[in-house]
């Protein structure tokens, strides 16, 4: 029975440890995320406005925490 317990601890961390969010790794190490290649036509006009939706959104979101 331990050993079982064991076993399925050890599972559920490693799958904690599995579930990475790319949000947070871009938070520590930005160069990851950042694209070096080339865009289709109309594709970094796209990037550009879904980076400035996303920042406002980011930023309502401190602002809201921040009361």
């Amino acid at each position: 029975m331990i050993r079982f317990s064991a076993m399925l601890l050890f599972v559920l961390v490693a799958g904690c440890g599995s579930a990475v969010d790319p949000a947070n790794e871009c938070r520590w190490d930005r160069s990851r995320c950042m694209y070096e290649g080339k865009y289709d036509p109309g594709e970094r006009d796209y990037a550009e406005e879904e980076a400035a939706r996303l920042n406002k959104a980011e930023l309502r979101r401190v602002r809201r925490s921040a009361r």
